[in-house]
Parts: C-alpha cells; sequence; structure tokens
C-alpha cells in the first residue's frame, strides 16, 4: 500500500472517529448528571468519568458470545475437560472450608459452586481485565440494550461510592461481570453475602464470592438436595414432547420409555427433556435446579456445562452419549497443541493458551483452505489431525 493511501485512510479513521468522541462526551454528561441523581458522591462521579474514553471493542463482543455462537459440543467439551476436572478437585481442596461454609449456610452443593466457579473464571484466575466503568459507559452509549447497561453501570458507582470494591478492582468482561464467579454489578448490590471471614469482596476472596453464589441460587430458587437432572436415553425413533420448560412427571417420562443412562429409576418430581443436539445426540431429564443454574447465565449450553462439571468434580463419568457430529471439539490441551502446530508452520496465533481468539481462527481457516478442508476456522479434530501429519 502507498504512503499516499495508508495517510487517506488515517485521515478517513480520524475523521470517523472524531464524531464518535464528541458523542462519547455528550453522552457522559448525561451518564454523569444520572449518577448525581441517583445520589453518587461528586467525588466518585469525577474519579469515574474524568478522562474516560470507550471501549470500541466491547461492541464487537456484545455481538459474538459462544454460548449462541459455538456448537453445542465444542463449547461443553471445551469447558469441561480433564484439566479443568483436575484444576477443580484442587481448587476444592484448597477452598474447601469456604466451600463448606457455603453448602451449610445456603444448602447449594458445593460441587455445583465450584463447577460455576470453574466456568466463570476457572477458579479465580481468568477474571477478565476490562475496566467496568469505561465497558459499561461504551455500552451505554452505543451498544444494545443501552438502558441494562446504563443501570449497571449506576450499580458499579454505587459499589464504588459505598466502599465496598476499589474502582481499581472492578475488572471484568466486555459486559461487566467482574470477581471469581462474575457478578453483574446489580447483582452484586442485591445478592453479595458475607463468606466465613464476614466480607462481600468477590474479586480477592473465593470465600465471598461462594458464598455470594449460594445466597443467589437460593434466592432463585434453588432446592437444596435435588439434582439439576441426569441423561437420560431415549427410545428408538423418539417424537415426543422436549424443552427445558416442558416440565412433566418423571413417570411420564418413564412412560415414553426413557430411562437414565446408567440404568437407575428416574425417581421422583419433575423434569423437562433437554435435547441439546436434537435426537440423535445426548439427552437430559432437567430438574428446576437447572433453571436456576440457566438463571445464572441464560443460555442452555453455560447451564449444561457447568452441571457437567459439577458432576464430574463430585466423580461421574460426564456425558455417556457421543455428540452427533463427524469432528468433535477439542480440550484445552488439544488447542494448545494445534496452536503450537500452527506456530510451526508459520502462523501468528500468539501465545498458545487455548484460547481460541481471532488470529487462530484465521490461521485455521487458511490452514483448511490449504489441505482441503472446508473453510470455517473451527478447531476441531479433523484440524488438529491434519496439523498433526
Amino acid at each position: 500500500m502507498t504512503r499516499l493511501a495508508l495517510v487517506s485512510l488515517a485521515v478517513v479513521a480520524a475523521t470517523a472517529a472524531a464524531p464518535a468522541r464528541a458523542d462519547f462526551a455528550s453522552c457522559v454528561a448525561a451518564l454523569r448528571a444520572d449518577a448525581a441523581h441517583a445520589g453518587i458522591s461528586s467525588g466518585t462521579i469525577d474519579q469515574a468519568f474524568s478522562g474516560l474514553e470507550p471501549d470500541m471493542k466491547v461492541l464487537d463482543l456484545q455481538k459474538v458470545q459462544p454460548e449462541f455462537k459455538t456448537p453445542i459440543w465444542d463449547y461443553v467439551d471445551g469447558l469441561v475437560d480433564e484439566e479443568r476436572v483436575a484444576d477443580g478437585k484442587a481448587a476444592m481442596a484448597r477452598e474447601a472450608r469456604a466451600l463448606a461454609h457455603a453448602e451449610q449456610a445456603y444448602g447449594v452443593s458445593r460441587y455445583m459452586l465450584a463447577a460455576i466457579w470453574g466456568v466463570e473464571s476457572n477458579f479465580g484466575t481468568e477474571m477478565g481485565g476490562r475496566p467496568l466503568v469505561k465497558s459499561l459507559s461504551t455500552l451505554a452509549c452505543f451498544g444494545e440494550r443501552a438502558g441494562y447497561f446504563r443501570s449497571e453501570l449506576m450499580a458499579t458507582l454505587k459499589i464504588i461510592d459505598r466502599g465496598d470494591i476499589p474502582a481499581e478492582k472492578l475488572a471484568g468482561s466486555w459486559a461487566g461481570a467482574f470477581g471469581q464467579t462474575q457478578f453483574m454489578p446489580s447483582s452484586y448490590l442485591r445478592l453479595a453475602a458475607p463468606g466465613s471471614d464476614g466480607g462481600r469482596d468477590i474479586v480477592d476472596s473465593a470465600d465471598d464470592a461462594l458464598a455470594s453464589t449460594a445466597h443467589y441460587f437460593v434466592k432463585s430458587g434453588w432446592r437444596s438436595g435435588v439434582p439439576w437432572g441426569f441423561e437420560v436415553r431415549l427410545p428408538p425413533g423418539y417424537a415426543g414432547p422436549s424443552g427445558r420448560k416442558a416440565k412433566q412427571p418423571m413417570s411420564a417420562w418413564a412412560a415414553r420409555g426413557i430411562a437414565r443412562v446408567d440404568g437407575r429409576p428416574l425417581g421422583e418430581g419433575e423434569a423437562g427433556l433437554l435435547l441439546p443436539a436434537g435426537a440423535d445426540g445426548p439427552a437430559f431429564l432437567v430438574t428446576r435446579n437447572f433453571d436456576v443454574v440457566y438463571s445464572y447465565n441464560a443460555a442452555e449450553s453455560y447451564s449444561l456445562a457447568a452441571c457437567v462439571l459439577a458432576d464430574r468434580l463430585a466423580g461421574g463419568a460426564g456425558i455417556v452419549t457421543p455428540w452427533p457430529t463427524d469432528d468433535p471439539g477439542l480440550s484445552r490441551v488439544e488447542r494448545r497443541e494445534l496452536q503450537t502446530l500452527l506456530a510451526r508452520r508459520g502462523y501468528d496465533v500468539g501465545q498458545p493458551d487455548g484460547a481460541i481468539g481471532n488470529k487462530t481462527k484465521e490461521a485455521i481457516a487458511d490452514f483448511q483452505g490449504k489441505v482441503g478442508l472446508p473453510v470455517n476456522g473451527r478447531a476441531s479434530q479433523k484440524v488438529l489431525q491434519a496439523l498433526r501429519q
């Protein structure tokens, strides 16, 4: 590209950015007024908004949420692999006292709490680094569901104003979730609960984060001693009712020929039939406790991954029925191997960390095209096998 072309692009980019900055400044002025009206102190308002610039990347991230874009077998297998199970058991041993306190105080299974901890932040090691005020301000000004993110921004300012958690520690996901179990700010204000240490610091204290999550579950309707559900086998050619919300007595499902994969009786109570990959894939009868997990993150793929991880942490076998695909996804160990092999072929994928970002997807797509595989940028067993050759 010529120097003149580069200069022209720079001028276009600068011209486009100027209105965005002006619009953001105008929006921030309105946000400051909203915060003052909500009773936030002028000191907190000045601290939060002084010199604030938008983070336009969060607008892209809002449109690409893996719970809804990723094939269910990739999503679940990526979150529930041998590495995470081993890490989870080690984390549970390390925080045994905190988990016991939360389980005893609220009646929520320690394995389910540990699973939420694992899928949300990899047991407190990956909490996200985007400053909440910047992300939420950008989403409130330019994003979809602007009103929702404006209210979450006000909740964030209240957390700072009350002195619950310092502003510099309020960093998290693109959407504003933060802490070891990724609470939204409004949920923190309503439901953060003291751990055995008496605090509510869900960022630096796994104790407080686990207690707060247990409290959230109880307030959402968790019933102690009730399983989230279990895997079942369908009769050949099953074409009956299904869906998480279509709860029916266990006896009704048994009458349709549905049985547990482990051969035990279905038990009592009501459940819905979840078919995340259709009738040809794994099937699950899910109780209202599954719906509680769904309320934490409104995606069935997320809920299933968390529930299966809870079972694995408790010593269960995980999902028995194969997914209906001839090209399964990869574990984190396999994803790191894939990135390493791509790097050896000259692709820039960054540090092999098992996270499949844009660089890795672009490299995969280029490699797929060269070896005659369908070009979709997906990290899969067929791509890994081709790279191994």
